[in-house]
């Protein structure tokens, strides 16, 4: 199978991510943290070393603030719901995925206010507007690295500038960049950033978290065992514990930290030139192709490695199931979790295919790829005469 599907999850993964999962299970399965037996010190080992690995991706000082989580979306409900109360205004913006949505309309029922940012028919935040809507009791601005519809990247070190400006905190969802864009948190002036490690960062299903700012006094969604403090009642401060109770996923952890060590060493600036190469070769094909219609940037330095398309004579969801059926490729048709950023592109009636090359796809795939499109297109054309 050629996949591209990167976007939606990353593979295959470095083989070093398999082989962590499989080693941590086969000789380090012990509960990290509940135990002073070596089976669950190695295993707590496991964890202190991907979240220094997480500290030194993303510069953060004190890895203690990386807190764990299933997902990014387990991440950013603890972020919104934590942090936001009765009163507060929440800003986001209308190229948000389902994961911010979700939460923040859901905190509406609690008082806290929203203000959705328009973004434009590409995808973009416009910062003058983002300024404008800045209120005296604006807690918090949300916004996504990336879309996972369109692939526009927006200008966090900006919006981050603005957000300090104001005194106001700036949380990141990076789920689409993380492992495939610099991030820094001291640069970007980020006080939550939310991750996900099963796409960029190549890790398992199941991984994720969240960075905690110092600044930033959040309450935690849950309580339960830390493996500290075990005497009292009352859920520890202490970060991380205060936010990771329960048995952690270790081998996943295992595998993200594998995963890691695989972008550190690879290099972000080698893994952005391969996607950005395989995304102009889909865009440049694509050109040839009559009735496409393509939304996002034009700049591929503006956007990751995602092409959202519809072609003329297709439901986009029609389209995606020839592909996998007949040619054995594998894209996403749909609304892609993300409603508001279909609304903003004008395809929340029809979704889009999106085409989302990783790491591992090569060139030849991508011909492939295009050369599929070519012959359906050749073949509706001719069935039409």
């Amino acid at each position: 199978m050629i996949y591209l599907d990167n976007a939606a999850t990353s593979w295959p993964k470095p083989e070093g991510v398999y082989q962590a999962v499989d080693d941590c299970l086969r000789h380090r399965g012990g509960n990290p943290g509940r135990g002073g037996h070596r089976l669950s010190l190695q295993a707590g080992r496991i964890i202190l070393e991907t979240r220094e690995l997480l500290a030194q991706l993303f510069n953060i000082t004190d890895s203690a603030r990386i807190i764990f989580t299933g997902n990014v979306t387990e991440a950013l409900n603890l972020a919104l719901k934590g942090f936001l109360r009765a009163g507060d205004h929440l800003i986001l913006t209308s190229m948000e995925h389902n994961a911010v949505v979700r939460p923040a309309y859901r905190l509406q029922d609690t008082g806290v206010e929203q203000t959705i940012i328009p973004c434009s028919r590409e995808g973009r935040l416009d910062l003058a507007t983002l300024a404008k809507n800045l209120r005296a009791n604006t807690r918090l601005i949300c916004v996504n690295h990336a879309s996972n519809v369109t692939g526009t990247i927006q200008p966090i070190e900006a919006i981050g500038e603005l957000a300090a400006s104001k005194g106001i905190p700036l949380l990141v969802d990076c789920a689409q960049t993380a492992g495939i864009l610099p991030i820094d948190v001291v640069k970007n002036k980020i006080s939550l950033l939310a991750f996900t490690g099963h796409k960029g960062l190549f890790g398992p299903q199941g991984t994720g978290g969240l960075y905690i700012g110092k600044e930033i006094d959040l309450q935690p969604l849950k309580e339960g065992g830390t493996g500290s403090k075990s005497e009292v009642f009352v859920q520890p401060e202490e970060l991380p514990d205060r936010f990771e109770s329960g048995t952690p996923n270790t081998p996943g952890i295992a595998g993200l930290g594998a995963g890691i060590k695989f972008v550190l060493q690879e290099g972000l600036e080698r893994i952005r030139k391969h996607e950005q190469a395989l995304t102009r070769q889909i865009i440049e094909g694509l050109r040839r192709l009559e009735g496409v219609t393509r939304y996002g940037p034009n700049d591929l330095e503006e956007q990751t490695a995602v092409v959202s398309l519809n072609l003329e004579g297709w439901e986009a969801g029609e389209l995606s199931y020839v592909l996998d059926q007949v040619f054995d490729i594998a894209v996403r048709s749909g609304l892609h979790c993300a409603p508001l950023a279909h609304a903003t592109i004008d395809t929340l009636e029809t979704g889009t295919l999106r085409i989302s090359p990783g790491y591992f796809n090569t060139p030849a795939e991508i011909e492939v790829l295009l050369e599929a499109l070519y012959s359906l297109v050749r073949e509706k054309t001719s069935g039409r005469r």
